[in-house]
């Protein structure tokens, strides 16, 4: 198993532990849906969803092709609708020689109208976001402007040499055990009443729907071109929260 795999696999099974989560699998016990590309008889990839109650539900797509040098792995998990508590994304990837990876807590209000919810939520990251720019081995990723608009400013999105993705580790579960304490705990009540927003479904359902599409994140031509346009749109409907998976 490669560090990127490695470091998703134990990211989203300790998500699925702690928040009790069920597997939805496909008519054969499968993975929710097997990845196979034309140019391989094997399957590429998978992915895998599960459900729950805090968090709706948790998606992970895994893909691996040694002949073009992809070792791609991302996970979401998405919290209910009608929630503020953010949602969690990891990205770890092995390109070749080189890694890249992308950690963050999605905000489900609009940030600058909403400084109590920024305090709670986010301020609490902001001395792993200064320190590990200290890490050697760390370079920016090409991540757009339009791209930071859908996430949050406390991002981490960086490559990495190998010797420096080993250590990343504790800057990821510091943000996991973040975005954990906010799912299990709740919003503080003083923050929870001085929400500012519009309807938290309907947000994001339009947020999802930026992240989650082919003018804005690029990665997903190579999908199209991989694995074929009608099994993209099946897994963007599943991220983009279009299709209600059930356990």
């Amino acid at each position: 198993m490669s560090l990127s795999q490695a470091l998703s696999a134990k990211t989203y099974s300790s998500i699925q532990q702690q928040f009790n989560l069920r597997e939805v699998h496909d008519a054969d016990g499968g993975p929710y849906m097997t990845l196979v590309a034309p140019m391989s008889p094997a399957p590429v990839g998978e992915m895998r969803v599960w459900v729950g109650d805090r968090v709706q539900t948790m998606v992970y797509i895994g893909v691996v092709v040694p002949f073009i040098g992809l070792d791609s792995h991302m996970i979401f998990a998405f919290t209910p609708p009608d929630s503020a508590i953010p949602h969690f994304t990891l990205d770890s990837v092995k390109v070749e020689t080189h890694y890249a990876f992308h950690v963050d807590l999605v905000p489900r209000v609009e940030l600058a109208a909403n400084l109590a919810y920024t305090n709670a939520v986010l301020q609490p990251l902001t001395a792993d976001f200064a320190a590990i720019k200290q890490l050697e081995g760390l370079s920016s990723a090409d991540v757009s402007p339009r791209q930071y608009s859908l996430m949050s400013p406390w991002m981490l999105a960086y490559r990495a040499t190998e010797d420096c993705f080993r250590n990343i580790d504790p800057f990821v579960a510091r943000y996991v055990n973040q975005w954990s304490q906010l799912v299990a705990n709740g919003l503080p009540a003083e923050v929870q009443a001085d929400l500012f927003t519009a309807d938290l479904a309907e947000r994001d359902l339009r947020n999802r729907a930026g992240i989650f599409h082919r003018d804005v994140d690029p990665n997903w031509g190579q999908i199209d071109r991989l694995l074929g346009e009608e099994k993209a749109n099946k897994m963007m409907s599943v991220l983009r929260g279009l299709v209600t998976v059930t356990g």
